[in-house]
């Protein structure tokens, strides 16, 4: 008797594995928990996409009632409130142009990452973490676009070929 069980189950664990290598369940199931490099570049795409779209989206508000906000606008730096929004808009509209173009990257998630650390550290530093948390959101996906940089499929990545004639993998 128990020699009959270990018999069915010794040809279980075959045909399991013979499943398991032919209907490819083992290479769909390594692709959902083993980092795939190759597909980085696609995840930072959609990354800027997502973050520099909804950025821009609150740049654009603050851009078309720039009359009305400029008189009551936050001025943590100390340099006027019309400038403070200036500063507010240029980092919310213009970098986040960049950033979803992948134009100069790096260089144009530094006044978003400033933006979003005032944002959640000084201006509303006393709020409620449920006011906070977007500030705390972008600014990840920030710091993530800086340390990454654009990918490959980013304005950035055509300078650089043109510039250094060769692709670095």
């Amino acid at each position: 008797m128990i020699e009959k069980n270990i018999f069915l189950l010794k040809t279980s664990a075959e045909s399991l594995s013979y499943l398991w290598e032919k209907l490819g369940m083992k290479e769909f199931l390594l692709k959902l928990v083993v980092s795939d490099w190759k597909h980085l570049n696609g995840g930072l795409l959609l990354l800027r996409l997502f973050a520099g779209g909804m950025m821009l989206t609150h740049g654009w508000a603050k851009l078309s009632s720039f009359t009305d906000l400029s008189v009551t606008f936050p001025d943590p730096l100390g340099v006027g409130n019309t400038f403070s929004l200036v500063l507010n808009v240029f980092a919310e509209v213009g970098c986040s142009l960049c950033l979803i173009l992948g134009f100069v990257t790096r260089l144009a998630v530094l006044p978003l990452i400033f933006n979003m650390a005032m944002a959640f550290f000084i201006i509303h530093g006393a709020d409620a973490f449920a006011v906070r948390e977007m500030a705390l959101l972008y600014l990840g996906m920030y710091v993530v676009v800086f340390w990454a940089g654009g990918g490959k499929y980013a304005v950035d990545e055509i300078i650089r070929q043109k510039l250094i004639r060769r692709v670095i993998p």
